[in-house]
C-alpha cells in the first residue's frame, strides 16, 4: 500500500525497495516477496532515470528470481516487467555497473519460454548486440547476453531471422574475446548453435564459426556441456556446407578428428557428450574427404568402442 500511495516520489520508492530487501534472507518470505515484483520493476519504470533506484531494484528482483529458481517456484513474469527491464537497459546503455545486472536478470527470465516471447515483443534483440558490442570485455554482460540470444533463437515460436542475423557476428566476436573463459565460452557456443540451427548464418560465416568452434573444443575440453554444444554446432553447419568441413580436418592449429578423440576420452561416460559427437560424426561422413581422413586417423575404432559402451542405446 505505501508503495501505491507513494508511486511518484522516489525516495518513498527507494526506501521501500529497501526494506524488501531486508526480508530477501528470509527463505519463508518467499511468497510475499513474489507479490512485489510487478511494484518492483513499477518503481523502475517510473523512476527509470534514478540508477540508484534500478540498481536497488534489480538486486532485489535477482535475488527474489534466485530463490524462486532454488525453490523450484515457477514466476510468472508479464510484457510488463519485460519491458520496464528492457527501459532501463535503454536509459542508462553506459552504465556497466547496472547493464551487468539487467542483463543477469534477463538471462534468468528468459529462461522461461513465455517470458523470451515477451523480450522478443518488447524488441530485445538489437539492445541486446547495442550492449554486447559496447562491452564486449565484460565477462557477466557477454555470458547474460549470450544466454539470451540462445533462449530466443532457440524457441519454437516465430523467430526473427533478420534480426538474429545480426546476432552472428558480435557472437563469434564474443567467442573471440573470451575463449579462456570456459564459461562464456559455453554461453557463445551455446548461441551459435541455436543461430546455426535457424539458419542465421550466411555461407561467408561457416568457414570462420568452424575454426572459431574449433578454438573453442581445444581450450576448454574439460567441460561437458561446452563440448556438447560445440559438437551441435559443428554438426550444424557440417550439415550446410562441405566448407566447413574441409576446415574441421585441415584446419591450421590440428584436425577437428583428434579434437573428438580426445573430447570422448574425457567424456566417455556422458551419454549428452557422446550423442552429440556421434551426431558430428554423422555430418562428417556424408563427404569424401573427410571419410578418407577419418579412416587415415582410425576413426572406426572409436566407433566401434562408442557401440559397445552404449550398446543399448
Amino acid at each position: 500500500e505505501f508503495m501505491q500511495a507513494f508511486w511518484d516520489i522516489e525516495e518513498a520508492q527507494v526506501k521501500a525497495i529497501q526494506l524488501l530487501s531486508s526480508f530477501v534472507r528470509d527463505k519463508g518470505a518467499l511468497p510475499y516477496l513474489l507479490t512485489f515484483i510487478e511494484l518492483i520493476t513499477f518503481a523502475m519504470k517510473t523512476h527509470v532515470d534514478s540508477p540508484k533506484l534500478q540498481v536497488d531494484g534489480c538486486s532485489l528482483l535477482l535475488e527474489i528470481l534466485s530463490q524462486a529458481l532454488e525453490q523450484d517456484v515457477v514466476v510468472a513474469l508479464d510484457e510488463n516487467v519485460t519491458g520496464s527491464l528492457l527501459d532501463t537497459v535503454r536509459k542508462h546503455s553506459e552504465d556497466e555497473e547496472l547493464l551487468s545486472l539487467v542483463c543477469t536478470l534477463l538471462m534468468m527470465i528468459s529462461a522461461s519460454e513465455v517470458a523470451a516471447e515477451n523480450l522478443r515483443k518488447v524488441g530485445v534483440i538489437p539492445d541486446l548486440l547495442s550492449v554486447l558490442r559496447n562491452f564486449l570485455h565484460n565477462e557477466q554482460i557477454c555470458l547474460s547476453c549470450c544466454g539470451v540470444l540462445w533462449s530466443l533463437a532457440a524457441s519454437e515460436d516465430n523467430v526473427d531471422q533478420a534480426l538474429l542475423k545480426n546476432a552472428v557476428p558480435v557472437t563469434s566476436a564474443v567467442l573471440q574475446e573470451h575463449l579462456q573463459n570456459g564459461t562464456v565460452t559455453e554461453s557463445a557456443c551455446s548461441a551459435l548453435w541455436a543461430l546455426s540451427l535457424q539458419g542465421c548464418l550466411t555461407e561467408n560465416d561457416y568457414e570462420p564459426t568452424t575454426a572459431l568452434l574449433l578454438d573453442a573444443l581445444r581450450m576448454n575440453p574439460e567441460r561437458p556441456v561446452l563440448v556438447k554444444n560445440a559438437c551441435l554446432a559443428l554438426a550444424s553447419l557440417l550439415r550446410l556446407s562441405e566448407i566447413s568441413a574441409l576446415r574441421f580436418i585441415m584446419d591450421s592449429k590440428g584436425s577437428g578428428i583428434n579434437l573428438i578423440k580426445y573430447a570422448y576420452h574425457l567424456h566417455f561416460d556422458d551419454p549428452e557428450v557422446v550423442k552429440s559427437i556421434c551426431m558430428l560424426i554423422n555430418e562428417m561422413v556424408q563427404y569424401d574427404d573427410v571419410v578418407l581422413d577419418m579412416l587415415s586417423q582410425k576413426m572406426e575404432e572409436l566407433l566401434s568402442e562408442i557401440k559397445s559402451c552404449f550398446s543399448s542405446s
